[in-house]
């Protein structure tokens, strides 16, 4: 079995119902190959990303900046992390009340030190909250899944 893994900080009702819809689209994607595991940025360990084949980020903005909970999961995995993932696939959703730059600034720092290969663009969920970031999260994790299942990540 592949591992697509989702690390997430959802410290609000819509950036949970988000995760969610990115979690149900990987599991419910048509694929035969595909674990998907979904864990808070707090309790995720160099382990769980060392044994991942992919991996989708999720982080509200806070001062326009990632999460703290996502900044602290970066600090974390990264030595461990450095020389045993590199190539690993990877997506970003942020949920955005502002602009978002610097949180996917950052995020993009972060993840060319470890040397992680872009899967999606960012999704960027910014702004007054609308239902059309439920369905691209969604099809988010469902590209992630299915790309995961047919060898294109």
């Amino acid at each position: 079995m592949k591992q697509l893994l989702i690390v997430a900080h959802t410290p609000s009702p819509n950036t949970l119902a988000l995760c969610e819809q990115i979690r149900l689209g990987a599991e419910k994607a048509d694929t035969d190959t595909v674990h998907v595991s979904s864990t808070s940025a707090f309790d995720t360990t160099p382990e769980a990303v060392i044994n991942a084949d992919a991996i989708i980020l999720f982080t509200p903005e806070n001062l326009g900046y990632m999460s703290g909970a996502l900044k602290d999961f970066f600090d974390r995995v990264y030595y461990p992390c450095l020389e045993l993932t590199q190539g690993l696939p990877f997506a970003t959703c942020i949920r955005a009340g502002h602009d978002g730059t610097g949180t996917q600034r950052a995020i993009d720092t972060i993840t060319t030190g470890l040397r992680w290969k872009t899967a999606q663009p960012t999704l960027l969920c910014k702004g007054e909250f609308h239902d059309q970031f439920l369905t691209q999260c969604h099809d988010l994790g469902a590209y992630m899944a299915i790309a995961l299942d047919n060898g294109i990540l």
